[in-house]
C-alpha cells in the first residue's frame, strides 16, 4: 500500500484517510517526491518588482556582468 503524506514538525501526516485498526504498528519506507516549482502569482511578481524599484538602482543592466561566472 502506498500512502502519501506530508512531513511537518517531525511527524508524517497522511494526505488521505488510512484504514488501519487502532492501535497498529506499521513499517514505513520513505521516498521523497520531487515537487514541481510553483509559478509565482502576479502579486508576488509585483512585490519583487516593487523591491527593485524601491532599492534606488534603476539601471541593473550595467551590473549584469558582476553576477556571471
Amino acid at each position: 500500500m502506498t500512502i502519501h503524506a506530508i512531513y511537518e514538525n517531525g511527524v508524517f501526516r497522511p494526505k488521505e484517510a488510512v484504514a488501519f485498526p487502532y492501535p497498529c504498528e506499521v513499517e514505513i519506507e520513505v521516498r521523497q517526491i520531487k515537487q514541481e516549482p510553483s509559478i509565482p502569482t502576479l502579486d508576488e511578481i509585483y512585490t519583487i518588482l516593487g523591491r527593485r524599484h524601491a532599492s534606488g538602482e534603476h539601471n541593473l543592466a550595467e551590473r549584469h556582468n558582476e553576477h556571471q561566472p
